[in-house]
Parts: structure tokens; sequence; C-alpha cells
């Protein structure tokens, strides 16, 4: 009887710990695709002229996630991208990208990349060799 029920517990422990690394698992591969979304968004942006960029709307504007990504079928329709732009100054943007997704248990989760475009600026990595 006693060795039963510790074994009752052994097993609803070893379930109860595995659900928990299963959660923590989707958290982790959800935060990588937000990542990999993000950073594509903030490349295609990168290679768009002051005028294009000029020409975002201020409020939060949904975009759509790319094709390449969003082909998957565990990303598809899980995964929600807007965007958000504000003026510093005349030729100054800070732009702000988020991705919204809601994980196994039905949490909310959201990433965020912000970044600035300057007119007449420099839109390329700069890699230091020190």
């Amino acid at each position: 009887m006693v060795a039963g029920s510790v074994m009752v517990l052994a097993i609803t422990t070893a379930i109860t710990t595995m659900q928990s690394a299963f959660l923590a698992l989707d958290t982790a591969r959800g935060i990588t695709t937000a990542g990999q979304i993000l950073q594509s968004e903030i490349e295609r942006m990168r290679l768009k002229d002051w005028a294009v960029i000029d020409g975002y709307a201020a409020g939060p504007t949904p975009l759509t996630v790319d094709p390449a990504i969003s082909a998957h079928p565990t990303v598809g329709p899980r995964f929600t991208l807007e965007r958000r732009v504000g003026a510093i100054h005349a030729d100054l943007k800070e732009i702000t990208l988020r991705v919204a997704w809601r994980g196994y248990d039905g949490r909310a989760h959201s990433r965020f990349y912000r970044t600035y475009y300057g007119r007449n600026g420099l839109y390329d990595y700069f890699y230091n060799s020190n």
C-alpha cells in the first residue's frame, strides 16, 4: 500500500515536471521565432529609402509576417506583427516593431525591437575587430 502511494506520487511529480519543461521549451521556441520575425522585418525596412519610411503611419499598424516564416504550420496564424512610428524630429524616426503570440498554455507573450531611422543615415552593421 505504501509502495503504491509512493509510486503514484513519483509518477505525478514526473508528469508535472515534464509539463513545466514543455512550457519552458514552447516559450523558448516562441521567443526565437519572434526574434526571427522581428529581425526579418528590420532587414526589409533597412533597405527602404527615406521617402518610404517617412510615409509610414504613426499609430500601430498591423503587418504581415514574412511568408518564408509564416508558411510553417506552427508559426502561421499564431504570431502577429505590428509597427509603431514616432517622429523624434523632422529627420529622425523611432520605429518599434512588436510581435505577440500565445503559448500553448494560453498565456500572452510579446517581444519588440526598437530602431531609429534617420534621413541620409547609415543602415548597416558595424563590426569592431578589437
